[in-house]
C-alpha cells in the first residue's frame, strides 16, 4: 500500500479550476520532486496534501486513510520561514514538539528538539532569535521544526528557490543527508530541474493550469550519493536533464513573440546623436571597438564602523563593442558592486571605468540597467513605463516613431496584446519584460543587467533568457550581465568573468565560451562543449566555496588578455 496517495484530486477558487484529475502514489521512503510552472498550482497541490486545503474533487489518503485537515503525520516546509520572530530557534522548535508529544518528559522533549538542531547545523545559534539568523539559518529552522515532530511524510514548497546558490547548495546536501539518516518519504516541490535530479527517485512535471495536472514520471536512475561536479560527467544526467528540460519546454515554456510585422523607425537616440569623442578620433575606429568598456584597476570601499571595507580591488577588464560578458561568483563577492559602479550609480573608491573612450563619472543614457526588481511605475501601463524613457532619449522623433519605437520593442518581448494593462496587474515574469524592453528600448551604448531573472522560477527564467537572447541578437548591443545560474552565464555570454569571494574580491578566472549563436537552451543541452565549460564554471565555483584565495597569476594574465 502506497504511503500517500491521489486519486482524482481537483482544485477551484470560485470559478477557475486550478488542479483537475491529479493521481499519484508515493510509496514508503520514497523521494518524489514536483516540478512546474509559475502559477500552475503547485503550492495548491502541497497545500491539498499537507490538509491546509480540502479538494473539490477526489481524495487524499495516508497508509490508506482520507485526510481531514492538517495533522502530524504531515511536517511541512514552505518556501517563506514562518517562525515566531520573539522566540529562540529552540523555543520555535520546542513550540511544534510540544505540541505533538505532550506526554513525553520535558527531558526527552528538549533532547529531541537538541537533536534536531543539531542534525540542521545551528548548534551555534540555537538561543539566537530569527531577526538574527540569516535566509539558509532560518530555513534550517523549519526543517528541523518538520522534522522534530517525527511525520510519515516530509512536504517541501519550494523551501530553496529565495535563497543564493552557495546556500542553495548547502541545504540540498542536508535534505539529502536526512533522507539518508531519516529515511523519511519525501514530496518536495521545485521549479529546478537540476536540484530534482539531484534529490529524488522520481521527477513529475505539473502541466500549466488551468485545470492543471500531472505528467509522466521520470525516474532517476543515478546511484547515490549524488555529486554535483561528478554529476557534470554522467550521461545518465545529461540524458534526463536533456528530456525533462525539452518535455517542459514543450509544454510551453517558450513562446514566439508575434512581432514580424513591426520595424524600427529610422531615427537616432541622444547616444547616438552626441559626437564621438576626440580620443575615438584620433585612436580611430577600430582600436576603439576593441576597447569599448575597458576596467582599469577599480576598487570599491565602504565605510564601516570597524574600519574602511575593500568590496572589489584590482578589477581589470576590457570589452570589445557588441560584446556579451558575463559576470558570475557567489553572493557577496562584488558583482553587483560592479556593476552599479558601470552604471554610475555607485561612486568608485580607485581606478576607472571607460565606455567609448570617456570615462563614467555619474549615471547617463548610454547605460540601461535591468534589475532583479523591474521597478515599473504602478499606476502607469506598461506601454506608458517604456516611453517614460524613449520620450527622453528621442527628443527629435515625432510622436509617432517614439510610439512605434516603445511597441516595437514590447512586441519582440511578447507583450504586444498586454502593453496596455497597468504594471500593478501583470506578473513578475510580465514586469520583467517590460524592464527588458524599455532597457533595449533607450538604444544604449551599454546594457547592465544585474540579475534579471533573480527573482523568478526556472521555468520562465528560460522562457526570458530566450527572449533576452532574441532582442540582443537584433541589436547586439555591448551587454554585462550579473548571475548566479551556471547555465545562464553559457547560455548568454561570449566570455564568462569569474570573481572570488569578498572581500577584497576580484577577477579570478576567465573563459570564452566559443558556442554558435544565436543560442538557444535546447541546442545548448546538444553541444558537445557545453558539459566542459560548465564543468569549468561549476569547478571554479566548488573551489571558492571553500574558501580558495585568487592566484594573483592567473588573474592579472587573464585579465589583460
Amino acid at each position: 500500500m502506497a504511503l500517500l496517495e491521489l486519486k482524482g484530486v481537483g482544485k477551484s477558487y470560485g470559478d477557475v479550476p486550478v488542479l483537475n484529475d491529479v493521481n499519484l502514489s508515493v510509496e514508503e521512503g520514497e523521494f518524489v520532486a514536483i516540478v512546474g510552472f509559475s502559477g500552475s498550482g503547485k503550492t495548491t497541490l502541497i497545500s491539498l496534501m499537507a490538509g491546509l486545503l480540502a479538494p473539490d474533487a477526489g481524495e487524499i489518503t495516508i497508509r490508506g486513510k482520507k485526510i481531514d485537515g492538517a495533522g502530524p503525520d504531515r511536517g511541512v516546509v514552505f518556501q517563506s520561514y514562518s517562525l515566531m520572530p520573539w522566540l529562540t530557534v529552540t523555543a520555535n522548535i520546542a513550540l511544534a514538539v510540544d505540541a505533538v508529544f505532550k506526554t513525553a518528559s520535558r527531558a526527552d522533549r528538549a533532547a529531541r528538539v537538541k537533536r534536531y538542531i543539531d542534525m540542521v547545523g545551528l548548534s551555534h545559534a540555537a538561543e539566537r532569535r530569527p531577526s538574527e539568523l540569516s535566509g539558509g539559518m532560518r530555513q534550517r529552522v523549519a526543517v528541523a521544526r518538520a522534522l522534530a515532530t517525527n511525520p510519515d511524510i516530509l512536504l517541501l514548497d519550494e523551501p530553496l528557490s529565495a535563497l543564493d546558490a552557495l546556500t542553495r547548495a548547502k541545504l540540498q546536501d542536508e535534505f539529502d543527508g536526512i533522507r539518508d539518516q531519516e529515511g523519511k518519504t519525501i514530496v518536495l516541490i521545485t521549479n529546478d530541474v537540476d536540484e530534482a535530479i539531484l534529490l529524488a527517485d522520481r521527477i513529475i512535471p505539473l502541466k500549466p493550469g488551468p485545470k492543471a495536472t500531472l505528467g509522466p514520471s521520470f525516474k532517476v536512475k543515478i546511484p547515490r550519493p549524488r555529486q554535483r561536479l561528478a554529476l557534470n560527467d554522467d550521461p545518465t544526467f545529461k540524458g534526463l536533464r536533456a528530456e525533462i528540460t525539452k518535455y517542459l519546454m514543450d509544454l510551453g515554456v517558450s513562446q514566439q513573440a508575434a512581432s514580424e510585422e513591426r520595424h524600427l523607425p529610422d531615427v537616432q537616440s541622444v547616444t547616438q546623436l552626441e559626437p564621438p569623442p576626440e580620443a575615438v578620433r584620433k585612436a580611430g575606429r577600430s582600436a576603439i571597438l576593441e576597447r569599448y568598456v575597458e576596467f582599469f584597476d577599480v576598487k570599491k570601499v565602504y565605510p564601516t564602523p570597524k574600519g574602511p571595507l575593500t568590496v572589489v580591488e584590482k578589477f581589470q577588464l576590457l570589452m570589445r563593442k557588441g560584446e556579451f560578458v558575463s559576470l558570475i561568483g557567489h553572493s557577496g563577492c562584488g558583482k553587483s558592486t560592479v556593476l552599479s559602479m558601470t552604471a554610475g550609480l555607485t561612486e568608485i573608491s580607485g581606478g576607472g571605468i571607460v565606455l567609448n573612450a570617456r570615462e563614467i563619472d555619474g549615471a547617463g543614457p548610454d547605460r540601461a540597467v535591468v534589475f532583479q526588481a523591474p521597478s515599473l511605475m504602478p499606476w502607469l501601463t506598461a506601454r506608458e513605463n517604456v516611453a517614460l524613457g524613449v520620450d527622453k532619449v528621442y527628443p527629435h522623433a515625432t510622436p509617432a516613431e517614439r510610439r512605434e519605437i516603445v511597441e516595437y520593442y514590447l512586441a519582440r518581448v511578447g507583450l504586444a496584446d498586454s502593453m496596455h494593462k497597468m504594471a500593478r496587474d501583470l506578473s513578475n515574469g510580465m514586469k520583467q519584460r517590460v524592464g527588458i524592453a524599455r532597457a533595449f528600448a533607450l538604444s544604449p551604448r551599454l546594457l547592465l543587467l544585474d540579475e534579471p531573472f533573480g527573482m523568478l522560477d526556472s521555468l520562465t527564467r528560460w522562457e526570458l533568457q530566450e527572449v533576452l537572447m532574441d532582442v540582443w541578437k537584433r541589436t547586439q548591443v555591448t551587454a554585462i550581465c550579473v548571475t548566479h545560474d551556471v547555465d545562464e552565464a553559457i547560455l548568454l555570454a561570449d566570455r564568462i568573468v569569474m570573481m572570488t569571494n569578498g572581500p577584497n574580491a576580484t577577477i579570478g578566472k576567465i573563459l570564452d565560451v566559443h558556442l554558435p549563436r544565436p543560442r538557444s537552451r535546447k541546442a545548448l543541452l546538444e553541444h558537445p562543449d557545453y558539459y566542459r565549460y560548465r564543468q569549468e564554471v561549476l569547478g571554479f565555483l566548488e573551489e571558492y566555496e571553500h574558501g580558495a584565495k585568487p592566484a594573483a597569476n592567473r588573474t592579472v594574465a587573464k585579465a589583460a588578455a
